[in-house]
């Protein structure tokens, strides 16, 4: 049980996995990536994420060097290699290594590697009480202009996000809430975003220049399955502060209940009730019944 490195289809431990210098992904974060977890030890929602990882190879014109089928069972191979009851896995795609200059055509093939680790989950006090998200400075820390890197792509150019989390955490804040130019809400550093506004659910829509989160398009489904009213809609901070409930959502944390927002350095609101809502609480019910019901399908078809 542990960490196991599958290295462009070699398993190796972690201490063995070498990398080149001359890798793009290390020199200029050239590379796609994907974090699945798993239930009961089968990958949730494995076939969205690796459609996902492939549009995001196809949004930065970077060819896999694997097709979908095989990147499905490589990190099948690899979380039940590990021998985790429950595992994260990482799947990282490379332009690969060349000679050093910003010329994709330097390049000579991808790398593909995939990472499985023991899955770590926030602690059940932050799904009690609710988290806080702290809103940073758009000057340094906010979302990427949509014309200038594409924020449907999820790539290793990830250094946006790592500033904002830094920003956040030393205001003691769990996340980051980013926004866009214009002051928007667009996501937190590595999380969608929601509010519910008199019942109804609303998140920032794609054209807000985020990510399409697995978890997310999850959760919008089950919201219509379970009759709760819920669209996309432009989202602002103010509209945040006034929300009954608020919460994010990604694929390790499911939905994490946000209860206060610090707007500044002594500016912190709270959110609704200060306590995680009904509503909040009532999704992340099903969406944990929805996961538990498809890995079960999944072993019954022997997936």
């Amino acid at each position: 049980m542990g960490r196991i490195v599958n290295l462009d289809g070699t398993l190796v431990a972690p201490e063995q996995a070498v990398v080149s210098v001359f890798d793009r992904g290390f020199l200029y974060g050239d590379s796609v990536y994907e974090v699945v977890r798993t239930y009961r030890g089968v990958l949730f929602e494995l076939p969205a994420h690796l459609d996902r990882l492939a549009e995001s190879a196809r949004r930065i014109a970077l060819e896999l060097p694997w097709p979908v089928p095989r990147l499905a069972a490589e990190s099948k191979r690899t979380v039940n290699a590990s021998g985790n009851p429950e595992s994260y896995l990482r799947i990282v795609v490379t332009r690969g290594e060349g000679e050093l200059g910003l010329d994709p055509a330097l390049a000579r093939g991808g790398r593909v590697v995939l990472i499985a680790q023991p899955l770590t989950t926030p602690p059940p006090e932050a799904y009690r009480s609710g988290v806080t998200l702290a809103l940073v400075g758009a000057e340094a820390t906010g979302r990427h202009l949509r014309e200038a890197i594409d924020p449907a792509a999820k790539t290793g150019n990830h250094l946006n996000a790592v500033l904002a989390m830094k920003a956040a955490r030393e205001r003691g804040a769990y996340e980051a809430l980013l926004v866009d130019a214009q002051g928007r809400v667009t996501e937190a550093s590595s999380a969608n975003v929601f509010a519910v506004r008199r019942g109804e659910l609303a998140t920032p829509p794609l054209g807000a220049g985020i990510l399409e989160g697995v978890t997310r398009r999850v959760v919008l489904a089950l919201a219509q399955q379970i009759g709760i009213p819920a669209a996309e809609a432009e989202l602002w901070p103010d509209d945040l502060c006034r929300a009954d409930e608020v919460f994010i959502t990604s694929t390790t944390r499911e939905l994490v209940p946000v209860t206060h927002l610090a707007r500044g350095e002594k500016d912190t609101v709270t959110i609704g009730s200060g306590r995680p809502g009904p509503v909040t609480l009532r999704l992340l019910e099903a969406f944990r019944a929805r996961a538990i019901a498809e890995v079960a399908a999944a072993r019954t078809l022997g997936a």
